[in-house]
């Protein structure tokens, strides 16, 4: 079975070195080729491909909004991440659904074992990725943990709707309580929390993506 490839890199020496490094395998093709995210996007939404190979750093849209909108639009396409070395937007790409990282700095023949690996159904993640990855994801659920035991159901649930930027009034509304009563869940969550407002506690509930 020929496994169908979009690739897509703002530079294209880069594309074209993909475009050649696939047609050297005889189960690979490459149907399609993307300078920005936007190209990206658009040739999974035509193609169909199995397998996008994406550049997370691209101009227009970049490649954590192409798989945000993959997501959102329930596209099938198994997305490999082709980039850089950035923990952020590496774990980013990895919890949006991105099943396959490989470093640019690593030799071609991982990315088309990454590919297979991928197309097979199965997950490809650089062992330093891997290891800052699973690092990560540990110290977030470290953090949910402890501010779930440290707020009520109830405050976590304004906490959570603080952190959407919904007013007071309009938590209220929703929980089917007095805006008052949302005020004073919010002063405790405050307190428990030791934080000084709402920006604060944005920030705290995104850190631990929570919002």
């Amino acid at each position: 079975m020929t496994i169908r490839l979009v690739v897509a890199d703002d530079h294209p020496v880069v594309l074209l070195g993909l475009e050649q490094l696939f047609s050297l395998e005889s189960d690979c093709a490459v149907v399609a080729r993307a300078t920005d995210g936007d190209e990206a996007l658009q040739a999974v939404r035509q193609f169909s491909p199995d397998v996008l190979v994406l550049d997370l750093r691209m101009p227009r849209k970049d490649g954590l909004a192409v798989l945000r909108a993959m997501q959102c639009e329930g596209l099938a396409t198994r997305v490999v991440i082709l980039s850089a070395m950035n923990e952020d937007d590496l774990f980013e790409g990895i919890r949006l659904g991105a099943r396959g990282v490989v470093l640019k700095d690593m030799a071609t023949r991982f990315l088309v074992q990454c590919v297979r690996t991928v197309h097979a159904g199965g997950k490809w993640l650089d062992k330093g990725v891997a290891t800052s990855a699973v690092s990560r994801l540990l110290e977030r659920e470290a953090g949910i943990r402890a501010t779930a035991e440290t707020l009520t159901p109830r405050e976590l649930e304004v906490a959570r709707m603080i952190a959407k930027g919904l007013p007071s009034k309009t938590i209220a509304s929703h929980l089917a309580i007095s805006e008052g009563t949302a005020k004073l869940h919010l002063h405790h969550v405050y307190e428990k929390l030791h934080l000084d407002g709402r920006v604060s506690l944005i920030r705290y509930m995104q850190s631990r993506e929570m919002d």
